[in-house]
């Protein structure tokens, strides 16, 4: 009874934040201005799939870019000292501490046509490159954003890998990538589907990185919901169409994309 009594603050909280929200989205999702049922929310959600399957392209973009970046440093963490490990991770928390908003507004002044990085190839008369309003420009904030996200649960769930077990494959004659791809990344799949989640699910839905670095002509999904419930353009009852509509279909890749269940993924370990 006290441990069930215990839940009840996670219930409440999950209704009052979780339910709640996602209910009402739901209810204007299929319902006009003056609360009357309809499909034409869904329907006009139609005419921005050019920008949802942008949203999704360069979210995934900057998610393999995170793992093939993330991946290495979380797995020199996970094998170094205490001292270096605890320093590494203070580097890579010390500009989430910083607010999101002000992070992305520095890229700017790196990125713009009088900003550091041309201003530098200025001095051996090269450029100005146009580097911000661009979609790579985007993926940049994303990956300089999100990336930390990649490396946390990669970093935990390495650390949990013992030396013994390394030094038994490389006993039995592993070298170096055999070790890594027959042992190490089996092992730290758990870590790399969380950081993949944790990464793809913020970028395709993001809208401040797009606005600030993309320029109004990189507009992605979340710019379009944003503009729905704050802008010029005032219409929750679509506002809530799209957002449930990029909810499912993040659900639905997230559960085709699935490197391994866990029933696979026991079954290769073992």
């Amino acid at each position: 009874m006290r441990v069930k009594a215990a839940a009840y603050p996670y219930v409440a909280w999950a209704l009052l934040l979780i339910a709640i929200p996602l209910g009402l989205i739901i209810y204007f999702s299929f319902t006009d201005s003056a609360g009357s049922f309809t499909m034409e929310n869904l329907i006009q959600v139609g005419g921005y799939s050019n920008v949802l399957i942008k949203s999704v392209w360069l979210s995934v973009i900057s998610t393999i870019i995170c793992l093939l970046m993330g991946y290495p440093v979380a797995y020199i963490m996970s094998r170094s000292s205490a001292v270096t490990a605890r320093t590494l991770l203070l580097l890579i928390m010390l500009p989430m501490w910083m607010n999101f908003l002000l992070r992305t507004y520095g890229w700017m002044s790196i990125l713009e046509n009088n900003g550091l990085i041309n201003q530098f190839f200025g001095l051996f008369g090269l450029g100005p490159f146009e580097m911000i309003n661009t979609q790579g420009a985007v993926v940049l904030g994303m990956v300089y954003n999100y990336i930390p996200f990649m490396i946390l649960p990669l970093h935990s769930v390495m650390t949990k890998i013992g030396k013994d077990v390394i030094e038994a494959a490389q006993d039995l004659g592993a070298g170096p990538v055999k070790v890594l791809s027959e042992v190490v990344l089996p092992l730290s799949l758990p870590g790399i589907k969380t950081g993949v989640i944790m990464v793809f699910v913020p970028a395709v839905s993001t809208f401040i990185i797009s606005q600030m670095l993309g320029g109004g002509g990189n507009q992605l999904i979340g710019d379009i919901i944003e503009l729905q419930f704050l802008g010029n353009a005032y219409n929750p009852n679509l506002g809530s169409a799209i957002s449930l509509v990029l909810m499912l279909l993040v659900l639905l890749i997230i559960s085709v994309s699935g490197f391994l269940n866990d029933d696979d993924l026991e079954e290769k370990l073992l």
